[in-house]
């Protein structure tokens, strides 16, 4: 079988059934692991396919919304990478805000220990990084607990971060584009998303390149309201230079 036939079934399979994972597309079309990847991949760029960890999932689901250790086994180097370059935004000393997410959870855990800041999160594994931390003023936001992303929504959250004005904010975002700003899949996150951004002076977006372009169900502010968008070097010249255009600074890692 040729290449676009296979792709052409892989597709088909996940129309039919939601979601294909390359173990099993390996044993039914009897070819390697790396080779269904690069299938994927073909199908991604395409636009027809959105890779998620250990597979796929047809393009256009705009409520899907993978679990958190799923979230933060995807694109594990380049989160890395992204990391490295957002702790040059830590200030020296001040406030800090960590919105949910698997590649803001990571910088939690690599704040320098001779660091002194007080820091406001409503996300547990954030918070779970930083409570040993000895330098750290750790505020916990509370309110109701979402268990996909172990993060406190609904108003309490949101009367918490209307009563602060931080240095910078960390945020997070499933999708971004300068067409369809910043998007997520749920609304309660997406109103203590735009709360974190009210909430401080600076809003550094930590967003690996894959979810550009991806457009998911609730909206929570535009591409402008991000004054640094810290990405991987999967973000082309001509994106970065488009983001860049409309206001936004842009670090690939």
């Amino acid at each position: 079988m040729y290449a676009p036939e296979r792709q052409q079934q892989i597709l088909r399979l996940a129309r039919e059934s939601g979601r294909v994972d390359v173990l099993s597309l390996a044993e039914e079309f009897q070819v390697t692991a790396e080779t269904v990847r690069r299938d994927l991949k073909a199908l991604d760029r395409a636009g027809l396919l959105r890779r998620v960890h250990g597979g796929a999932i047809p393009a256009g689901r705009l409520d899907f919304e993978p679990d958190l250790a799923e979230r933060e086994s995807t694109a594990a180097d380049e989160k890395d990478r992204i990391v490295r370059a957002a702790l040059a935004e830590l200030p020296e000393e001040g406030s800090v805000v960590l919105d949910a997410g698997s590649t803001v959870a990571r910088l939690a855990a690599e704040f320098p220990l001779d660091r002194a800041l007080t820091v406001v999160t409503h996300a547990l594994p954030a918070a779970a990084r930083l409570a040993d931390h000895p330098g750290i003023d750790l505020h916990l936001v509370g309110g109701r607990v979402r268990h996909r992303t172990r993060a406190a929504v609904d108003a309490w959250a949101l009367r918490a971060y209307g009563e602060i004005r931080a240095d910078v904010a960390f945020l997070g975002a499933n999708g971004f584009s300068t067409a369809h700003g910043l998007t997520t899949p749920d609304l309660a996150e997406a109103a203590v998303k735009r709360a974190v951004i009210a909430s401080a002076r600076r809003v550094v977006l930590l967003a690996d390149s894959a979810k550009h372009g991806q457009e998911h169900f609730a909206r929570f502010g535009d591409l402008t309201d991000v004054d640094l968008l810290i990405t991987d070097s999967g973000l082309t010249d001509g994106d970065a230079a488009a983001i860049e255009a409309a206001g936004t600074e842009v670090v690939r890692a």
